[in-house]
């Protein structure tokens, strides 16, 4: 027996020392990913609160994946740091209330003007529609900016907190009503974001698909970078307001 045990000691140091070397590789992957978020934060919270949280989500994805399921481990690294990072936002519960309801107050002017236009509605017309002027409102959009963090993943109802994604079936589901559900509400997403404005949609696009800053994307657009940060939040409330109208959460449920 004392000898089946020295034969596996080797093994098991073996597996630490190869998990330690995964979890200093993708330290900067945390490090970057914490940065994209932390800049559409408020300056009191502190990077290193979100690094911390993504390095347990890092730690969570090394000891989960699985290579089987044909997904590559930075891929799968990404989802678990970003979510643990906004979880840790949430459980800090960092917005106050009045922002919170301001987001709501600017996501059902818009979807009430986009029933009565059967469009997107100009910034001026949603500051008509909330009772404010073009500055104000824009200004409300500043104060609301970090609240959209996550704001796809909980397009629906978010006093409980339930996340859209997980009313979505996975790769390993069976079940087909669930497969067809997953194919509807990305059909659903992706119209919404083709009935964006074209300069909201081009923002978005590079934002998170090309992974630009919003400086970067300032240069390529030619506007200020406050500007960009406006439209980045106000097209993310317009998807929000439509998704709320067209994804009832209980759809799901």
């Amino acid at each position: 027996m004392k000898t089946a045990a020295m034969r596996s000691q080797p093994t098991n140091m073996q597996d630490a020392a190869s998990r330690e070397a995964l979890i200093l590789e993708h330290l900067p992957q945390v490090r970057l990913i914490a940065r994209k978020i932390q800049e559409r934060l408020p300056e009191s919270i502190s990077i290193d609160d979100l690094v911390s949280a993504g390095v347990l989500g890092l730690i969570s994805a090394i000891d989960c994946f699985d290579a089987r399921h044909n997904v590559k481990l930075k891929t799968y690294a990404e989802y678990k740091i970003r979510g643990a990072i906004l979880d840790s936002l949430r459980d800090l519960d960092w917005a106050p209330r009045q922002r919170r309801r301001l987001a709501k107050q600017i996501e059902a002017a818009i979807s009430r003007l986009e029933q009565k236009l059967q469009g997107a509605p100009e910034d001026d017309a949603i500051a008509e529609e909330l009772g404010v002027d073009l500055d104000t409102y824009r200004q409300y959009l500043v104060n609301t900016q970090g609240l959209t963090l996550g704001s796809l993943e909980y397009a629906g109802r978010e006093e409980d907190g339930r996340e859209l994604i997980s009313f979505l079936a996975d790769e390993d589901s069976p079940l087909p009503s669930e497969a067809v559900e997953q194919r509807e509400l990305e059909r659903v997403l992706a119209d919404s974001i083709r009935k964006l404005p074209k300069m909201e949609r081009t923002i978005l696009g590079l934002y998170y698909q090309e992974e630009l800053t919003l400086r970067e994307i300032a240069r390529i657009v030619n506007l200020h970078e406050s500007r960009i940060s406006q439209l980045k939040t106000q097209a993310i409330l317009r998807l929000r307001a439509n998704m709320r109208r067209v994804w009832p959460m209980e759809r799901g449920a």
